[in-house]
């Protein structure tokens, strides 16, 4: 393995071990809020509230921002020194302050409208639509706090700090797991409680990041400019980013739209069988991409592009060990997941049924989310901003089509198929697109067929032991270790770089511990 793949897999442990923490306590806080709130009216509003601000988050924040603030902060400070660098980085934030302050007046006077066009079948319920108001009015400035840790998380990256950034949505999940117990303790709305706790915690958030930075040298006090040349050009690397990331979050907002027009709950489920999926998302696919971007971006940088189709293919091999057994696990083992974290309070049998079908809709499409990550980044690293948005429109085309198509006989499992079948034509385009930009097989077939191999047989174990009451859940550690063990034998590198992952992981542990 080269210094590359051996960095990659160093920092993407880092993200991994800090995203597996926020992601535990993601489902405690969702098991919370399964309890108390359920699948129904108030539960729907607070999901929809809260989408909103989390739209502009991924749009103005790590969907674009992050990309281009990154390349423009190391290039200014290896050209103009660390000064300008922060200079410029100050500059960014206020402007950021200034545009998002701008919106947030904007959503409290137009709360009315916004919510209608975000989920227009909630009309049909005025105590739903009125409480979806009250909710975006509160948590709408949570995208000023959060996009701020946005920019934070840029200038900790660009230093090579992956942990802080990565263990700021522990502090949300903390603050919504004590709001939702408070609310729920004292009597008040559960929901109303929630969104307060969402402001909550973008502070924490912020705060967090705070002392690093210090750490690092980096002070929000000094010189800025209006007029500073880095933010104008980080701005013009921004607009196509910002478009693509546009088109993937209307992409979710119209799978809201659509399920809106479903029976009362049916948002709620895609919510829970979506953050089922997003935690292997999270964990590892973002770990693998987030640390990829930057050896991507200095090898491009470079001219070293045999040394960029390794790391790539390292990156993309990894991704695909990962997502598929993963994927196969969630499928196997739907229901009895469901059930397990969420079947008690409000939610019903008949949630986690409806739950679970989700899921394995959901999970058909995992590998080809994780797979489209670190192609992105890859497009990105060349400075080629156009085809991944070209790809998105195409994309998104067909997610609305199918989306309309399978939502009759299906309801709100189409809905979840047609993300997955639309984002395997993503994965499918963006492949083809770099392969051939870079005239290099990016996925080997040969381990790719391995992985498939094993990871079937990890879903039929997984599968098989789903009727055998809890012996599912003591069996999951078998069918990894098993995984692993084959995927050893057959001298697969990406097996490898995985064990490489983990020893990194347990020799950082020690190190603290030690400490």
């Amino acid at each position: 393995m080269n210094k590359h793949g051996r960095d990659i897999a160093r920092n993407a442990a880092v993200v991994a071990g800090a995203t597996l923490v926020s992601r535990v306590l993601g489902f405690v806080r969702d098991m919370i809020v399964a309890f108390a709130l359920g699948a129904g009216v108030f539960a729907d509003a607070f999901f929809v509230a809260f989408r909103i601000p989390n739209l502009l988050r991924r749009l103005f924040g790590e969907g674009s921002l992050t990309m281009a603030f990154i390349p423009v902060y190391s290039r200014v400070r290896e050209e103009e020194g660390e000064e300008a660098a922060q200079a410029m980085a100050r500059s960014a934030m206020i402007w950021l302050a200034v545009i998002l302050g701008g919106i947030t007046l904007a959503a409290q006077v137009l709360a009315w409208p916004l919510t209608m066009a975000i989920a227009p079948g909630f009309l049909r319920n005025p105590e739903l639509f009125a409480t979806t108001v009250d909710l975006v009015r509160i948590c709408f400035p949570y995208v000023i706090l959060i996009c701020g840790v946005a920019l934070c998380m840029g200038v900790l990256n660009a230093d090579n700090h992956f942990l802080a950034p990565a263990l700021s949505p522990s502090v949300l999940n903390v603050a919504l797991i004590g709001s939702a117990l408070f609310g729920y303790r004292f009597g008040y709305n559960v929901a109303y409680s929630m969104a307060w706790g969402v402001l909550l915690g973008g502070v924490g958030q912020w705060l967090l990041q705070q002392p690093y930075l210090r750490r690092s040298g980096f002070s929000w006090r000094g010189p800025w400019s209006w007029r500073n040349k880095g933010v104008a050009r980080m701005g013009l690397l921004m607009l196509p980013t910002l478009f693509g990331a546009a088109v993937y979050q209307v992409n979710i907002l119209l799978g809201t739209l659509l399920a809106s027009f479903l029976p009362v709950g049916s948002v709620s489920y895609l919510y829970y069988a979506d953050r089922l999926v997003q935690f292997p998302l999270g964990v590892f696919g973002l770990a693998i991409s987030t640390a990829a971007l930057p050896s991507l971006a200095r090898l491009a940088a470079k001219g070293e592009m045999e040394e960029y189709d390794g790391a790539m293919a390292l990156s993309l091999g990894l991704t695909l060990f990962i997502s598929l057994p993963a994927a196969a696990g969630l499928i196997g083992l739907a229901g009895p997941i469901v059930s397990l974290l969420f079947e008690r309070g409000e939610f019903s049998p008949q949630a986690v049924t409806a739950t679970a079908h989700a899921l394995v809709a959901y999970a058909v499409g995992l590998p080809f989310i994780a797979l489209a990550r670190p192609l992105v980044a890859g497009f990105y690293a060349l400075e080629d901003t156009r085809t991944p948005v070209r790809i998105a429109v195409v994309c998104l085309a067909a997610n609305v089509l199918l989306g309309v198509l399978l939502m009759v006989p299906m309801a709100h499992v189409g809905l979840a198929l047609a993300v997955s079948l639309s984002s395997l034509l993503n994965f499918a385009l963006l492949h083809i697109s770099l392969a051939r930009k870079r005239k290099a097989t990016l996925v080997p077939l040969a381990a790719s067929l391995k992985t498939l191999a094993l990871s079937l047989g990890v879903g039929l174990g997984a599968y098989l032991s789903a009727s055998w009451g809890l012996w599912w859940l003591a069996l999951m550690p078998v069918w990894v270790a098993a995984y692993l063990f084959l995927a050893l034998v057959l001298d697969m590198a990406e097996a490898r770089l995985f064990m490489d992952m983990v020893r990194s992981r347990v020799r950082r542990g020690r190190k603290r511990g030690k400490a």
